[in-house]
């Protein structure tokens, strides 16, 4: 049996919000026995979008989160949950059994995420469930992972060596979403927004001009990050974590140095910084 599971990666997604349509259109007002009840029109968000906007002017950036279900393999919600009403399945996802956990409102309370939503009128709670009932009936991949037109989301056996989801963990950095929940999630991550460090770079004696392949270099503890100025004398340093001392050091040939030192209690812009050649 197959150990499913899903990676999201932040730095591809477009924010077209294909896959949030695709699961309304998948669960909204259809039921699936045994599986889940339908979800109701509004206030249900089983793929959530959330819109982080970063940077200030000039350099801002703005992300997209995509955050369903992370069918955790130490789920609070089955810890809350009465007469197995949630459960596990045999290949990972968690499962909220619609006839079980009907009344049991504590449910959506028990999940940290808040990806787990109260329907009122059939008084049930209710999440992703990977769409397992089109994996079992063949399908390769649920819909939000069917609809996503830059492969920003990646479903498959996380145990099999030769699965695109088992290949890309392997070959890049990847993390949990809140790790600190200690839930153990089968959702992997790569590129959640952190820190950045921005600033432009001007020389004193050529004023006008673009300061086009100045090093800037970013040092914190235990690691070490190198760019170099664009053509427009801009730089940027991504995914430094939040409220860490950084020395940020700016170098030209022939040009006095600069040297700043900041914290990342948020996105820092050194704004124009001016170089002036050595006499």
């Amino acid at each position: 049996m197959p150990r499913l599971g899903f990676l999201i990666d932040v730095t591809k997604c477009t924010g077209c919000y294909n896959c949030f349509l695709a699961c309304r259109d998948e669960y909204c007002g259809n039921e699936y026995p045994g599986y889940s009840a339908a979800q109701p029109t509004h206030h249900q968000f089983w793929m959530q979008i959330t819109e982080i906007e970063r940077g200030t002017y000039p350099h801002p950036k703005v992300d997209y989160l995509a955050v369903p279900c992370q069918h955790c393999e130490n789920p609070t919600c089955a810890a809350a949950a009465i007469d197995g009403a949630v459960y596990t399945r045999e290949d990972g996802m968690v499962m909220i059994d619609p006839e079980k956990a009907k009344g049991q409102k504590d449910i959506v309370n028990s999940c940290p995420y808040r990806v787990i939503y109260w329907n009122e009128e059939l008084q049930v709670p209710q999440k992703c469930t990977g769409c397992s009932h089109m994996i079992d009936a063949d399908e390769k991949e649920p819909r939000c992972v069917e609809s996503c037109p830059t492969s920003a989301l990646i479903w498959g056996d996380l145990d099999d060596p030769n699965s695109e989801i088992a290949k890309t963990i392997a070959s890049k950095p990847v993390e949990f979403f809140h790790p600190e929940y200690g839930t153990s999630p089968r959702v992997f991550y790569v590129g959640i927004p952190k820190r950045m460090v921005t600033g432009e770079v001007i020389l004193g004696d050529k004023s006008g001009e673009c300061a086009q392949g100045v090093k800037v270099t970013l040092m914190g503890e235990g690691f070490k990050l190198e760019t170099l100025s664009d053509t427009f004398g801009d730089f940027e340093f991504e995914g430094i974590d939040k409220n860490k001392p950084v020395k940020v050091s700016v170098e030209a040939a022939g040009y006095a140095p600069q040297d700043f030192q900041v914290v990342t209690n948020t996105d820092v812009n050194l704004g124009e910084i001016v170089l002036e050649r050595l006499s």
